[in-house]
Order: structure tokens, then C-alpha cells, then sequence
């Protein structure tokens, strides 16, 4: 039986939940700051956290740097704020947060991001360990993403990114070819695109006119 620990400082919002997730059989530990999460991790290791990003005194993206740095990010964690911006998701996924979830939480939406996370920790641990989990760093400038997906019939179609770029153009880039990716996969479905992204369709909807990016279905090549 998974262990939870919800880290948030709203009361009606551990409540709910806490409810939640043991009627779903799931073991959950509160707590209701950033030195209670830390405290906690230093005597147990949660199967899974879900942690609030704006909290008083020391903020969730805080706890997650914390928790990097001194190698105890060792369970997924799935940050959760009502009011961040995409630059604040970026920053916590790059940290080593697995997700993201935008208050006010939807249930379906919970419970299929939690059974997620829970299922990726489950297939790491399944794995060999006498192969590196560590990706190798990369011996080019450049990173290109392939497409090999049998139901796309694309293969090489998305842009590589320079890397001797600065940041900024670089994410743009990124971001760029991430949606590219999906509205290849998905044929432009809008509504698989915003589940396997984690967007709501109103934001997805804002990045991909941002991004310059055609809504209309794709067409397999």
C-alpha cells in the first residue's frame, strides 16, 4: 500500500486530499509546512509527494531544491499551485518535480496523475541496477528529437535545438518541438494533447498560439 505525504499549507486543502486518497486505499502523512516535509523526509521515504508550491517562509520549489541537493529526492513529487506560471513548472520539472497539478484540482485528474507517478516509480525499481539510470551528457550542441511512433509514420520530422543558445530561446525551442511532438502523436486531438501534457485546454490552447504552432489535426506523412 502506497505511502503519500501531502505538503500544503491550507488546511481545507490537506483535508480534502487526505479524504480522497484513502478512500482510495492509498496511506497519507500530512504536513503543514516546508520544515515539517523536511523534517518528515529525514525519517521516512514516501512513495510518493505532493507538494504545495506557494507556502509560507520557505516555498515548495524550495523544498524540492533542498531535497536534490542533498539526495533525497528519491520519490516522485508532484508539485501543485494554484497560481504559477509555466516558467515556475519548467523550473520545477528541471529541479526534479515528475508533475504538475493547477489548483483547484480536478478529481479525475488527481487520481490518474497520482496512479501515474505511482506506476513510473514502480517500473524504475523494476529495472536492472547494474545499468546507469543517468542519461550521458550530450557530445554535440545540438539536441534533435526523433519521432519513431508506429501510428504517426514520422520519423526525424521534429527541429533540433542549438544548445549554444541562451536559456531562454532555448526553452522556446524546446517547447516548440515538445508540442510539435504531441500534436504529431495525438493528430492534433486537442484533448489527448491537454491529458498528456498536463494542461488545461484553455492554457494549451494559449501556448500553441504563442508558440506559433497550427491546432488543426495533423496529417501523417
Amino acid at each position: 500500500m502506497a505511502t503519500i505525504l501531502v505538503v500544503d499549507d491550507e488546511v481545507g486543502i490537506r483535508e480534502l486530499l487526505s479524504e480522497i486518497l484513502r478512500d482510495e486505499n492509498y496511506v497519507v502523512d500530512i504536513a503543514e509546512n516546508a520544515q515539517q516535509a523536511l523534517a518528515y523526509r529525514q525519517q521516512h521515504v514516501p512513495d510518493l509527494v505532493l507538494l504545495d508550491i506557494w507556502m509560507p517562509d520557505i516555498d515548495g520549489l524550495t523544498v524540492l531544491k533542498t531535497w536534490a541537493q542533498q539526495g533525497d529526492l528519491t520519490m516522485p513529487v508532484i508539485m501543485m499551485s494554484g497560481h504559477a506560471t509555466i516558467d515556475t513548472a519548467v523550473e520545477a520539472t528541471q529541479i526534479g518535480a515528475l508533475d504538475f497539478l493547477e489548483k483547484p484540482i480536478a478529481l479525475k485528474k488527481l487520481l490518474h496523475t497520482v496512479e501515474k507517478a505511482l506506476a513510473q516509480k514502480s517500473l524504475r525499481h523494476a529495472q536492472p541496477t547494474a545499468h546507469s539510470l543517468t542519461p550521458p551528457l550530450p557530445t554535440t550542441n545540438r539536441i534533435t528529437f526523433l519521432d519513431h511512433s508506429a501510428h504517426s509514420g514520422v520519423t526525424a520530422a521534429l527541429p533540433s535545438i542549438n544548445l549554444d543558445i541562451p536559456l531562454r530561446p532555448a526553452r522556446d525551442a524546446f517547447e516548440r518541438a515538445y508540442f510539435e511532438y504531441h500534436l504529431i502523436q495525438e493528430n492534433g486531438n486537442m484533448t489527448r494533447i491537454a491529458e498528456k501534457t498536463g494542461l488545461e485546454r484553455t492554457h494549451l490552447y494559449r501556448k500553441l498560439k504563442q508558440l506559433g504552432l497550427n491546432t488543426g489535426k495533423s496529417k501523417a506523412k
